[in-house]
């Protein structure tokens, strides 16, 4: 794991998994990123062939616990981000941490600043799309919104594989 001093804003703090090589403007994506599946590697290799560096940011489990309750994330952050690191269409991987409430635009706005982000991506139907639009207008930064793969999430693989067992 490659570190620095931790980036800090009034309410969530970013640390380094894995530092980007390059210096150009990013595209960035946060999210939970708990059981990797085809969709998040259909959703992240998409971003990446459109030729800018992808920067992904990991929520860490203490929020990822609050939000989705105590069953996950199923895989600690520190794995999460090793796993998004590993992928060959990752430039750079950092752990978001802060108060589970902090979920606005504002404190992700003020946090991906210094990356001075290209754009930030998300999926279609993405529940935060409104606060994701106004981040990136906020940042001078594009909104990639790309195509969700069909019946493959996170919470549709647990669900089969709960059936399963």
């Amino acid at each position: 794991m490659t570190s620095s001093d931790p980036l800090r804003v009034p309410d969530l703090v970013s640390q380094w998994f894995s530092r980007p090589h390059t210096a150009s403007a990013p595209v960035v994506v946060t999210g939970v990123f708990d059981v990797l599946h085809v969709g998040h590697a259909r959703f992240l290799t998409a971003i990446r062939d459109r030729g800018l560096p992808l920067l992904v940011g990991v929520e860490d489990d203490a929020r990822v616990r609050a939000w989705k309750g105590p069953e996950r994330p199923v895989n600690p952050d520190i794995e999460r981000a090793e796993m998004l690191a590993a992928l060959r269409c990752v430039d750079g991987v950092f752990i978001i941490s802060g108060p589970p409430e902090t979920a606005g635009w504002e404190p992700y706005t003020d946090l991906l600043r210094p990356l001075g982000p290209a754009a930030l991506a998300f999926t279609a139907g993405d529940p935060y799309t409104d606060g994701k639009r106004r981040g990136a207008e906020a940042l001078g930064a594009e909104v990639w919104e790309l195509p969700l793969t069909e019946g493959r999430s996170t919470s549709a693989a647990l669900g089969r594989l709960a059936r399963s067992l």
